[in-house]
């Protein structure tokens, strides 16, 4: 008899390993799938950092999400013994009329959460490596701060394991499909069954769910490490993690770190490419680009180059994720189009999965994140 899966989960980056190790804790039997090597560097999770904040400017919706978030990293960092989250706040930068402003005092005055806004020479005073331009404001959170990628990227692998999931790597996915109430997938050569399926591509989102008419992009896009010249002011107890809306663009930063140094990454632009054809260097007219920004607004970060990396955003019209079941075939949900943004969700984002795939529905606050806000009828 040909062995029957309860759940597969197609692609093992943090969204599917999350999704992975949720469903692994409930007692089911789960097969994971990934077309590259474990902790590869080709999508969108790899890489030593990312914030986490709850003064969420993207929409108030989001706030419940991340709250879950940040109880579900907790319990994840217990479980497997490995440092996750570290505290810093956050402070975002911008004119008063700055999305990153307005949007992030509209979710903290809605669910309550401390904050403050301070005027440019405030925000000067209380974070000397800043030069904030005398018409921008400074909103301050305390809750913000460090996810480190690569341990909450491995965390999950490991509590999937431990719960007995099994994870097969190099194994690239050709089809997946309804068969009777359950479903079928291809996978190099090999037809595999299972009652559910969970699809987290990233960014072969738009290849692998293509029949779904879903909008997505992928971008490339920068990020550039520095050893600063006055690292005194860039320590995590001095710098928060920061955001930036200036004429220049959008961009996020975070302190001084032992092997990054300080991170510093454009969030709003990027040429559009495939994971084949994104061009993987960083040119130095691109570097000069990145480090003159740092300079004029965050001068004690400023300094030598350490490295420059590139990663990928898969990005819906509005910018907010989609998570949802499959309209033809309930059996199969997925989660793609994170946006730049998604990371900091992981561990609720693979709760909602699981609950969709194995009960058919999610008490998680996720409505606002279906696919059909985008008017597609596949």
């Amino acid at each position: 008899m040909e062995k029957r899966w309860d759940v597969i989960v197609v692609g093992l980056g943090i969204m599917g390993s999350a999704a992975a190790a949720a469903l692994a804790r409930r007692g089911v039997r789960v097969l994971g799938l990934e077309q590259h090597a474990p902790f590869h560097a080709q999508g969108s999770s790899h890489g030593k950092t990312r914030i986490i904040r709850e003064a969420y400017f993207e929409s108030p919706e989001y706030v419940p999400l991340v709250q879950r978030a940040y109880v579900l990293w907790q319990e994840l960092a217990e479980r497997t013994g490995r440092p996750l989250l570290r505290i810093t706040g956050g402070v975002s930068i911008g004119r008063p009329d700055s999305p990153f402003i307005t949007g992030a005092r509209e979710s903290a005055l809605r669910h309550g959460l401390p904050h403050e806004l301070l005027d440019a020479e405030q925000a000067g005073q209380r974070f000397p490596a800043l030069a904030v331009p005398g018409e921008f404001v400074a909103l301050v959170e305390g809750r913000a701060g460090i996810l480190f990628a690569e341990e909450c990227w491995r965390a999950f692998s490991e509590d999937a394991t431990r719960h007995g999931a099994e994870l097969r790597f190099g194994v690239a996915v050709r089809s997946f499909g309804a068969e009777g109430d359950g479903v079928f997938v291809e996978a190099d050569g090999e037809r595999l069954l299972a009652e559910r399926v969970v699809i987290t591509a990233g960014p072969w989102a738009p290849v692998v769910l293509s029949e779904l008419g879903l909008p997505l992009t992928v971008r490339r896009v920068l990020v550039v490490h520095v050893l600063p010249h006055q690292p005194e002011l860039c320590t995590p107890d001095r710098l928060p993690i920061f955001l930036l809306d200036v004429p220049e663009g959008e961009y996020y930063g975070f302190p001084l770190l032992p092997e990054q140094g300080v991170k510093f990454g454009r969030h709003d632009s990027g040429e559009p490419c495939t994971p084949e054809t994104a061009r993987r260097t960083v040119s130095n007219e691109e570097v000069r680009w990145m480090t003159s920004i740092l300079e004029r607004y965050v001068p004690g970060a400023a300094g030598s180059v350490l490295m420059s990396v590139t990663c990928l955003y898969t990005m819906t019209p509005d910018a907010h994720f989609i998570v949802d079941r499959h309209p033809r075939w309930p059996q199969v949900v997925f989660a793609c189009g994170f946006s730049g943004h998604g990371f900091k969700f992981a561990p609720t984002i693979g709760e909602a999965l699981a609950e969709l795939a194995l009960e058919g529905g999610t008490r998680l606050p996720i409505g606002f994140l279906r696919k059909d806000r985008f008017g597609t009828t596949q």
